[in-house]
C-alpha cells in the first residue's frame, strides 16, 4: 500500500529525469521554456534550432547542461541525422518536442494577408516548416521509437489550427490545422509500439513569432482584449503541461490535443 501512495506523489507522477529529450525550436520562446521544464526536473535535453548564434547563447548562458544541434527541420536529413546521433550516442531517444515553426506573416484582418494576396512561395516555407518538418520530426523519431518500443512525441500546434481568427494567416492556420490531425493519425498507428502522440495548442504567448509583434506591450492590447483571461501568456507558462505529456502522470493520454490559451476555445 505503501508503494502504491508513493506512485501517486508529485515526484512519481512527474518524474522525467534520465529522459533523452530533444526539443526543435529551443533558441527561444515556447521550445527554449520547454526545454528549461524538462533539463531542470532532470531530463537530459538536446536543445536543436536553425539559429546557430542563438543556440549557442542559450547554451552559455540559460541551459549549459544541454547539448546543441544546428538543424533545420525543414531538411528532412538533418532531423534524421539528428536522431539518430542522439540515439547512437544516449542508447535511446525519450522525448521529441516537435516545436518547431514559423509565422505566416499578417492575418486576414491586414489587405496583405487576404486571400488574393497570398504569395505562394511564402505558402510553401510555411508549410516545409511547420507542417512537413513537423512530420519528418514525427517520422525520424517514430523509426528509433518503435525499435525500443516506448516514446513521446509532443508536437506544437495552435489555436489557430482550431478555429478561424481574424490575426492567423492562411498559410499558418492550414499548417497547424494539418498536424492536429498528424498527431491523431500518428497516435493511432504508434499506440501499440507503447509510443504516445499528444499535441499543445498555444493562443497568444510573448514570444518573437510574428515578427515579435506579441512582445510589444502596446501592440498587444486588441489581442489581450480577444483573451477570456485579458492578457498574453509568458513563455514559462507552457511548461506544466509540456512536462506532463513527457511524464509518468500522461500514461494514458495519447491523441489528445491540450489548449493553453487563457480561455479563446472556450468563447
Amino acid at each position: 500500500m505503501k508503494d502504491e501512495l508513493m506512485s501517486l506523489t508529485a515526484d512519481h507522477l512527474f518524474d522525467v529525469r534520465g529522459l533523452v529529450t530533444i526539443v526543435t525550436g529551443a533558441a527561444s520562446g515556447l521550445g527554449l521554456a520547454i526545454a528549461e521544464a524538462m533539463a531542470a526536473n532532470g531530463a537530459v535535453v538536446v536543445l536543436a534550432d536553425r539559429n546557430e548564434t542563438e543556440l549557442k547563447r542559450v547554451s552559455r548562458d540559460v541551459l549549459p547542461a544541454a547539448e546543441i544541434a544546428a538543424v533545420d527541420v525543414a531538411d528532412p536529413d538533418a532531423i534524421r541525422r539528428l536522431t539518430d546521433d542522439v540515439v547512437v550516442r544516449k542508447g535511446k531517444l525519450d522525448v521529441v518536442f516537435a516545436n518547431a515553426g514559423i509565422s505566416a506573416g499578417p492575418g486576414i484582418v491586414s489587405p496583405k494577408g487576404a486571400i488574393e494576396n497570398i504569395d505562394l512561395a511564402a505558402w510553401n516555407e510555411v508549410l516545409a516548416t511547420n507542417q512537413t518538418g513537423v512530420f519528418t520530426t514525427m517520422q525520424a523519431a517514430a523509426r528509433h521509437m518503435k525499435a525500443q518500443r516506448s516514446g513521446r512525441i509532443v508536437v506544437t500546434a495552435s489555436v489557430g489550427g482550431l478555429r478561424g481568427a481574424w490575426a492567423t494567416g492562411y498559410s499558418y492556420a492550414a499548417s497547424k490545422a494539418a498536424v492536429v490531425n498528424l498527431v491523431r493519425q500518428a497516435a493511432l498507428e504508434l499506440a501499440p509500439f507503447g509510443i504516445q502522440v499528444n499535441a499543445i495548442a498555444p493562443g497568444f504567448f510573448r514570444t518573437a513569432l510574428g515578427g515579435g509583434r506579441l512582445l510589444d506591450e502596446a501592440g498587444t492590447k486588441p489581442l489581450e482584449a480577444m483573451v477570456p483571461m485579458k492578457r498574453i501568456a509568458m513563455p514559462r507558462e507552457i511548461a506544466g503541461v509540456s512536462l506532463l505529456l513527457a511524464s509518468p502522470a500522461a500514461s494514458y493520454i495519447t491523441g489528445s490535443v491540450f489548449t493553453v490559451d487563457g480561455g479563446i476555445t472556450a468563447a
